[in-house]
């Protein structure tokens, strides 16, 4: 944050430089499982942010004395490419690099169930190719996603974003001409399940109020963003089960027996028989039933 709030960076209706209120994040997509060889990984794009994340783990850790015997060590490297930025990037790891590693590593082992996992490490690579403002809290909602795609079990999903001060208002998800003329930044990581942060950090001179709103408008933020991060999880799993599910036969109905048409739906009476009875000659007297009746 290099400003001091003298650019002008908000007029008088609450429109900020790119068109967007005070309380409107910038168009997010995440997509899921972009990198096959990882265990995990997601990438974002949150204005023109583009961040990948790969999860690696959980696996053994080498060297084996760093391993802790009652839970996993969470391990994050956070890169930005060299041609992320206008000015090429030195490639090697900057102390501001490292700084983001641990912060967003601190971040996820507050809900990552580590305990599962002793003895073992798990690994959060954060690769940022183009780079636009709030990236290491565009990352840190990257690696979430990321964790839950490679199936590690978590508390829950952490929502990140930014908020500052601009000409001594407080706004949301600051892009880059703000994050560096801005009076102040507050990244926000929260976790809606829990009700908790996970990550706050503060650069600027801000007062009682202005930190309030700051921090009630990142809340606000996070909740919408934690929306997008469940609905992207839906949508990877929606997409396997059309690939994997046969589409069903269409039913041949066999067609039906035709029934003898009667003219007349009267019910027509049986017809009687009658039976005649065989005649019967008399018999002719023989020879001895003469000789009785002489």
């Amino acid at each position: 944050m290099a400003g001091d709030g003298s650019v002008k960076l908000i007029d008088e209706k609450g429109i900020r430089l790119d068109g967007r209120k005070v309380d409107e994040l910038r168009p997010v997509n995440i997509k899921i499982g972009v990198i096959k060889n990882a265990d995990g990984s997601a990438e974002i794009r949150m204005g023109k942010n583009i961040i990948v994340a790969a999860v690696y783990g959980p696996r053994e850790l080498h060297p084996k004395h760093r391993a802790l015997a009652d839970r996993a060590l969470i391990q994050c490297f956070y890169r930005m490419s060299t041609f992320s930025v206008s000015d090429r990037k030195s490639p090697a790891p900057s102390r501001r690099e490292k700084e983001i590693s641990l912060v967003i590593s601190n971040a996820l082992a507050s809900v990552i169930l580590t305990e599962k996992y002793p003895r073992t490490t798990i690994d959060v690579y954060l690769q940022v190719l183009q780079a636009d403002g709030g990236t290491r809290t565009a990352s840190l909602t990257a690696a979430s996603v990321a964790l839950a795609d490679a199936g590690i079990p978590m508390k829950g999903l952490i929502a990140s974003v930014a908020a500052g001060l601009i000409n001594g208002q407080a706004v949301l998800d600051l892009f880059d001409i703000e994050d560096q003329k801005g009076s102040g930044d507050l990244p926000l990581g929260y976790c809606p399940v829990l009700d908790e942060i996970s990550l706050l950090q503060l650069d600027g001179v801000f007062t009682v109020k202005q930190f309030e709103d700051s921090l009630n408008i990142a809340i606000k933020g996070a909740k919408d963003l934690y929306e997008i991060q469940r609905d992207a999880l839906k949508q990877k799993y929606t997409d396997i089960r059309a690939e994997v599910e046969v589409p069903e036969k269409p039913k041949v109905e066999k067609p039906k027996a035709e029934e003898p048409k009667t003219e007349d739906p009267k019910v027509v009476p049986k017809p009687v028989l009658k039976v005649e009875k065989p005649k019967t000659e008399d018999p002719k007297p023989s020879k001895d039933d003469k000789k009785e009746v002489e």
